[in-house]
């Protein structure tokens, strides 16, 4: 049997995935971000145990980074036979990452404030 090691979230990781969860953000995207802006290039397996998401939250969160364009995944050939593991890193930063939480919170913003202007608006020639 081989000892393995794995990263694991700290104090400071949980309160960067509060902060994303703030925001709004699902919690397996909140928590894949932050493990792989740790990570220089891990499996699924090991962010299954580094984060406590179950293999399906992985699935479904790495879906979100890859639509977005965050990610690289690329096959490794493991010991003996079956299929290849999946490996994976972060091709952007995470202040790229921050940038696009940002723009989305300041583009929610100026729509709730054209409404309240077009309330305003409305109110005011009534």
């Amino acid at each position: 049997m081989k000892d393995y090691t794995v990263k694991v979230l700290d104090d400071r990781d949980l309160e960067f995935i509060e902060a994303l969860r703030s925001l709004g953000v699902q919690r397996n995207v909140a928590a894949l971000v932050t493990y792989l802006s740790n990570a220089k290039e891990v499996s699924s397996r090991e962010i299954e145990m580094g984060t406590g998401l179950r293999q399906p939250e992985v699935s479904i969160g790495m879906r979100f980074l890859r639509q977005n364009g965050w990610i690289e995944e690329r096959d490794v050939k493991g010991e003996g036979k079956g299929r290849p593991m999946k490996v994976y890193t972060l091709k952007v930063s995470i202040d790229e990452i921050i940038k696009h939480f940002e723009d989305q919170k300041l583009k929610e913003s100026a729509k709730a404030m054209e409404s309240i202007r077009k309330l305003r608006e409305l109110t005011s020639t009534a």
